[in-house]
């Protein structure tokens, strides 16, 4: 190390360590490079626990929408209604024919009798204590076949769709249990042929695309809509 000396009032040598100043900035250094390290680390954790309260969140609005899929096929597996029961979404596709007469979306008198036996097991299964806290909304969608045009069958569907809610909530329609909560749930909206469903040849099947579908919404959906964002946009 080098030294300089610089004389004092009194005549004597002062020396000065050159080398100081290089040594604090050094450790100045040092600290920043250690703060950066735990910032990192710090940002690390903090990912991996997004992930992982992301990933939890996807599997117990998972778990949710399986039990209810599962109880849904289990209440209705002996039924004479002609529906499906979509093993993923646990959406409910009746064929149009089951509530309406071609080209109407009056509800037919059967139309009514297969309302007034579907939807108090629907709805008791939805709004049961189980489920009822993570139901957000649900929706009746009307679909048409591809025959006309695509405003004429919009508003044909959307008419079908308003027409199966309004009968679920008009006065004639039977007590059942939660039907008092349902009018805060139950929506209404038209498709036309814009999800049209295809055959076992792999075309379009006019009477297939005719249907109406009951679904549900669960509350935590829209959250995993925006975490899944999220991540993208991370990525």
């Amino acid at each position: 190390m080098s030294r300089r000396y610089s004389r004092m009032p009194n005549g004597r040598k002062q020396d000065e360590d050159v080398g100081s100043h290089w040594m604090s900035y050094s450790d100045l250094m040092s600290a920043l490079l250690l703060l950066f390290a735990l910032l990192l680390m710090i940002s690390l954790l903090s990912n991996q626990t997004e992930v992982e309260a992301r990933d939890q969140l996807i599997d117990e609005v998972l778990g949710v929408k399986t039990k209810i899929v599962e109880e849904l096929n289990e209440a209705f597996s002996d039924s004479n209604l002609e529906m499906e029961v979509d093993p993923q979404t646990g959406a409910i596709r009746f064929s149009s024919g089951v509530f309406f007469e071609l080209n109407s979306y009056e509800v037919s008198k059967t139309g009514k009798k297969n309302l007034e036996e579907f939807i108090p097991v629907y709805i008791g299964i939805l709004l049961s204590d189980q489920f009822r806290d993570h139901i957000s909304e649900i929706i009746v969608e009307g679909h048409t076949d591809q025959q006309g045009s695509y405003i004429y069958n919009l508003d044909l569907s959307q008419n079908r769709s308003l027409s199966v809610v309004k009968h679920i909530l008009s006065e004639d329609f039977p007590k059942y249990k939660h039907d008092n909560e349902l009018r805060d749930l139950l929506t209404s909206n038209g498709r036309s042929f814009s999800e049209p469903i295809l055959g076992e040849n792999g075309e379009v099947s006019p009477e297939k695309s005719r249907r109406v579908e009951f679904k549900f919404r669960l509350k935590d959906d829209e959250v995993i809509k925006e975490i899944e964002k999220m991540v993208n946009a991370n990525e």
